[in-house]
């Protein structure tokens, strides 16, 4: 978990844009428009620039009249979602959700993406607002990599068709990569396969439109994070070696250079600054017989 020095950061002022995004406001581009729009107020006054400087820690900054403030520490975690869990904090029809399997002292986190109720994998878990918009916007071209099950064995033709990209929504789908896995499954075909979008039930509807529905599908990258030997309901924080490499991946500017320069690897289980990170974090409340 990476902690922001907050004596080093009280001295560094951000551009109004970046600090709202990096709350969770919205994206860089969506926060100008509410400045356009006169919704934005620093320390009492209407903010009509883009390149506004503000301090996190001493100005007031209000959005439609609520006040937005940074957290004073953030986090990053991995998760292993597994299969019949929905991929929120909160479910209100009562289903087994994310936060279910959260230790006590971890809160404020939000799910970067989703995976539906079937499917299981790698989510990241964080309150960096910034970080979390460019994970999910093509743009960024950040790889998501997938190992999927279906039914009966696709031909080259019909996979050919789905690497161009297929029409859902009338929206045509980004090109992605498939490979075939060789497993020994007579009527199934296992294929990995890596994309930089992620629409709902994307999957499931493309393999869906070629007559081979997805029977599991299972996330095991984001960009350099790797679900690597963790299992289903486990956490573990993400280490300050790997979200540098994700914010390189995602084009940080200088201004998020000043989050990283500032930062340390924060023990979960003692709350001390230390190089424990990458600490794999088993909750009492997972029992791993219901998902296998």
């Amino acid at each position: 978990m990476r902690i922001m020095n907050q004596t080093k950061m009280s001295s560094e002022k951000l551009r109004i844009n970046n600090f709202l995004a990096r709350a969770g406001v919205a994206s860089r581009r969506a926060v100008e428009k509410l400045i356009e729009e006169e919704r934005v107020s620093l320390n009492g006054e209407i903010v009509h620039s883009f390149g506004v400087k503000v301090d996190p820690f001493k100005d007031h900054i209000e959005v439609d009249g609520d006040r937005v403030t940074l957290p004073k520490r953030f986090s990053y975690f991995a998760f292993y979602k597994p299969k019949e869990v929905v991929s929120t904090m909160d479910d209100p029809e009562g289903r087994l959700c994310i936060k279910r399997f959260l230790p006590k002292n971890v809160k404020a986190l939000f799910p970067v993406g989703r995976l539906d109720y079937h499917s299981e994998g790698l989510m990241i878990l964080t309150n960096d607002g910034e970080l979390g918009l460019k994970l999910l916007h093509p743009k960024f071209k950040v790889v998501k990599t997938y190992q999927v099950k279906v039914k009966g064995n696709p031909s080259e033709n019909s996979l050919d068709r789905l690497r161009r990209g297929i029409f859902l929504d009338e929206k045509k789908t980004l090109p992605i990569e498939i490979k075939k896995i060789l497993k020994r499954e007579t009527n199934h075909t296992w294929l990995e396969i890596k994309m930089k979008e992620g629409r709902k039930n994307q999957l499931r509807e493309m393999f869906y439109r070629i007559e081979h529905p997805v029977i599991k599908l299972k996330r095991v990258s984001i960009g350099n994070i790797k679900l690597g030997k963790m299992l289903p309901g486990e956490l573990r924080e993400i280490s300050k070696e790997e979200v540098d490499e994700l914010f390189n991946k995602v084009g940080g500017d200088d201004e998020d250079k000043v989050f990283r320069t500032h930062s340390n690897i924060n023990a979960l289980s003692t709350g001390k600054t230390g190089k424990r990170s990458g600490k794999r974090i088993r909750t009492k409340r997972f029992n791993q017989t219901r998902f296998k």
